[in-house]
This record gives C-alpha cells, sequence and structure tokens, in this order.
C-alpha cells in the first residue's frame, strides 16, 4: 500500500526531465504552473458572486473543486505518484460532474428525464461508478476525461443554433480555440516526446495547465450565461471581461442586474 505513495510510482512520466532543479520536486515546471488553479477561481468567485446569489450559491463549489484541481496537479508532478495521480483525476472528474449538474440545459434533458434533480442524481451515480473504475485504471481514465469534453461541444454547438448574440458566438469559438490548443499541448507532451526534447522544448504540458485553465473559464461562463438566459432572464445577463471589457485582453464573466439594479430601473 504504501509504494502508492511513493515517487514517481505513477504509470505515466511527463515529458518534462525529472529532479532537474530539486530532488523533492520531480516536475519542476509542471508543478509550478499547476499555481494558475487557484487564481483563476478566486477571481471568478468575485467576479460571479452575484450571479451566484441569484441563481445557486454551488457555483462557488465547482470554483473551489477547480483549485483542488491545482492543489492535486501540483502534488501529483511534484511527486509523479500513484496516489497524486489519482487525487488529480478524480478531481477533474468532479469538476465536470458538477458542471453537468449545475449547467446542463433542462431543454436539452432526455424526455425520459422528468427533472434537473433526476438527471442530477444520474450524473452523481455515474461519478461514483467512474471514481471506483478509476482505481482500476487510472491511465485511460485521462484520456476519456478529455473525451467528455467532446460532449460539452456539441451541447454548446445546439444553443448556437438558436443564439443571435455575436459576442456569445465569439465566445463560443473562442472557448473551443483555447480548448483545442491545449489539447494539442497535451497529446503532442505525450505522444511526440522524443521529438520535443531533441529541440530541448519538453514544457508542453505546463502550457496545457494554462491554457486549460483558461478554456475552463471561458467554458464556464458560456454556460453560465446559457443557464440566466433561460432561467433567470429578468436580469438581463451579459458576458463582460476583465480587468479590461475586451474579448481579448480580459476573462470572461457572467455580469448580472441585480435586485437593487433591477428596483431603480423600474
Amino acid at each position: 500500500m504504501a509504494n502508492v505513495f511513493a515517487y514517481q510510482s505513477s504509470q505515466i512520466d511527463w515529458c518534462e526531465d525529472n529532479f532537474q532543479f530539486s530532488e523533492k520536486v520531480a516536475e519542476f515546471y509542471n508543478t509550478i504552473s499547476s499555481v494558475t488553479f487557484f487564481i483563476s477561481p478566486l477571481i471568478m468567485i468575485y467576479l460571479l458572486h452575484p450571479y451566484a446569489q441569484r441563481r445557486n450559491r454551488a457555483v462557488y463549489l465547482i470554483w473551489v473543486m477547480i483549485m483542488l484541481v491545482g492543489l492535486f496537479s501540483a502534488y501529483y508532478h511534484m511527486t509523479l505518484s500513484y496516489f497524486g495521480q489519482l487525487l488529480d483525476e478524480l478531481s477533474i472528474l468532479w469538476v465536470l460532474a458538477i458542471g453537468y449538474m449545475l449547467w446542463f440545459p433542462r431543454r436539452h434533458l432526455p424526455t425520459s428525464i422528468k427533472s434537473r434533480k433526476s438527471f442530477s442524481q444520474i450524473v452523481f451515480i455515474t461519478g461514483l461508478l467512474s471514481t471506483i473504475l478509476s482505481f482500476y485504471k487510472p491511465t485511460v481514465n485521462a484520456y476519456a476525461l478529455n473525451c467528455v469534453a467532446f460532449h460539452i461541444i456539441y451541447v454548446i454547438s445546439l444553443e448556437l443554433k438558436i443564439c443571435t448574440d455575436q459576442r456569445i458566438i465569439n465566445l463560443a469559438f473562442v472557448t473551443v480555440a483555447w480548448w483545442l490548443v491545449a489539447i494539442f499541448c497535451w497529446l503532442s507532451d505525450r505522444l511526440l516526446c522524443a521529438f520535443w526534447r531533441q529541440i530541448n522544448f519538453d514544457y508542453l504540458h505546463s502550457f496545457w495547465h494554462i491554457l486549460i485553465n483558461i478554456a475552463v473559464v471561458h467554458g464556464i461562463t458560456l454556460f453560465a450565461y446559457f443557464d440566466a438566459f433561460y432561467e433567470i432572464p429578468e436580469t438581463k445577463p451579459e458576458v463582460k471581461y476583465w480587468p479590461v471589457d475586451m474579448q481579448f485582453l480580459g476573462l470572461p464573466y457572467l455580469a448580472i442586474q441585480t435586485e437593487d439594479h433591477l428596483r431603480k430601473s423600474c
């Protein structure tokens, strides 16, 4: 049992050379880049506070889970332990599960499912089963988690068919673009390591951490907008950017009119 906590007990060793700068840190850049998963959630918790207060305070939970992803990712890349790998992948699994429970559009639920509560129960049970299977084959689990993104893109495409707001359409395309660049880095680091080592550039997995973090912020903002647009349209949801309200210079977030603003407008 102790072996699962041992350094380099994981089945996966990423392309970055091990123990370059410290005998305690296996993959230095992959460990340091995991810090980005702490920074963006703190910013987004603040920016999405009005939406979370009005719609569902469980929104805070998903950002807490993303910070756990950062914590476990740093631990995993620092030790390359089997236990660290498992914690990292399970935290990602539950970020996806919570996201589905919170934001999967109600109008796209299968006809056999009568309510979001029933759908959430199914997602929760599926998450538990996936958690158990992860102990059996965590390496396969990493690829499976990335494949979930294809279903998320499919749901986005369904929403875009009826969306006429060019700002939201642009956000959707930018979200997918960030994910594509991120997944290119992940796959290249995993499958083309020999090439990257030949040119002394074996840091693509650390780029993955930064890029997927940006893609997640964009994706969550997009689904939060769709949720607010259909469920609380009276708040007049709008996507804005922080700290500069320009698409390529800031982080997107959902802005809504609070009850005080709505009273003043009346």
